[in-house]
């Protein structure tokens, strides 16, 4: 397998991996009353995922308490997901992959 090959599938499973931990950050909001600070794992969580979702709160004002910037987040991640695995069967069907 061609190396830009192996570096799309390892880009598709990082991005893989990084939407997991971004569905754990988002489902543990619901939960006021944890200590972001205190908790390593919590700690850890927050640091990787907050500066992409600052990234969409920046843009998207919460409308009724509700935050959307999670929402359109996850949509922008999926898109790219989308855009790589077209760009993988791309390689594969013309050789390249």
């Amino acid at each position: 397998m061609p190396i830009f090959s192996q570096l799309v599938d390892v880009l598709a499973q990082t991005l893989m991996i990084y939407s997991v931990v971004l569905l754990i950050r988002v489902l543990l909001s619901w939960f006021p009353n944890l200590d972001w600070g205190s908790n390593p794992i919590l700690s850890g969580i927050s640091s990787i995922t907050d500066p992409y979702l600052n990234l969409f709160r920046g843009l998207i004002p919460p409308l009724g308490g509700i935050d959307l910037s999670a929402f359109v987040a996850f949509l922008a991640l999926n898109l790219v997901q989308s855009l790589l695995e077209q760009g993988r069967m791309l390689l594969a069907s013309s050789g390249l992959g």
